[in-house]
């Protein structure tokens, strides 16, 4: 991604953020509050992230699980931790409107790969670590192309061994398109597209 398409892109996303910021400010802290009621803890939860240039960073999001010690209720890609007001806020991506926080700190961007725990992005060899060329990003091409992911996961025999092997390559290779023809307009379509529901 060229210089001035990188300014661009920041100078959109402070003023996007700032702009939303003042009309969800409110909202955010209601969801936080009946986050904190629903899973009886503080309904703002902080996870170390994978971001730019392979620099980890706190993600912010609105907490959708309860606190369970009975481990045979947890799987990788399918836990019954997640309480039915969570699941309304995952659904919606409404647990990810903190995120809008990482982007006024300059941690994310509103599009961009989706910033990973450590062991994928990080780990990515030559021409693969353009991907940490940029702000991961809320939204983007791979999420949007992957929206089903957990409901994919969730129906193979060995659901770690199909990401590594299918769709985390895959993301990657989305990923790279994505960077390599950049446009300001191809985020607007992104964004557009998470809004109104309208998937790859």
């Amino acid at each position: 991604m060229k210089n001035h398409h990188k300014i661009l892109k920041e100078l959109f996303d402070y003023a996007l953020a700032i702009s939303l910021l003042m009309g969800l400010f409110l909202p955010i802290i209601l969801l936080i509050v009946l986050a904190t009621i629903d899973t009886k803890r503080f309904g703002l939860f902080e996870q170390k992230r994978v971001g730019y240039k392979g620099k980890l960073f706190k993600i912010h999001k609105i907490r959708t699980m309860k606190r369970s010690d009975n481990r045979s209720t947890i799987t990788l890609y399918k836990d019954k931790r997640i309480t039915k007001f969570g699941l309304f806020l995952r659904n919606y991506k409404l647990d990810e409107l903190p995120q809008i926080f990482n982007i006024l700190k300059g941690d994310m961007s509103f599009v961009g790969p989706r910033p990973d725990v450590q062991g994928y992005a990080d780990k990515l060899e030559g021409e693969d670590r353009i991907v940490l060329d940029v702000k991961p990003g809320i939204t983007g091409p791979a999420q949007l192309y992957f929206k089903n992911e957990s409901k994919i996961l969730s129906n193979q025999i060995n659901p770690e061994l199909y990401n590594k092997t299918i769709i985390w390559p895959k993301k990657v290779s989305i990923n790279k398109a994505y960077i390599k023809n950049y446009t300001l307009l191809a985020d607007f379509k992104y964004i557009y597209k998470t809004i109104f529901g309208l998937y790859e």
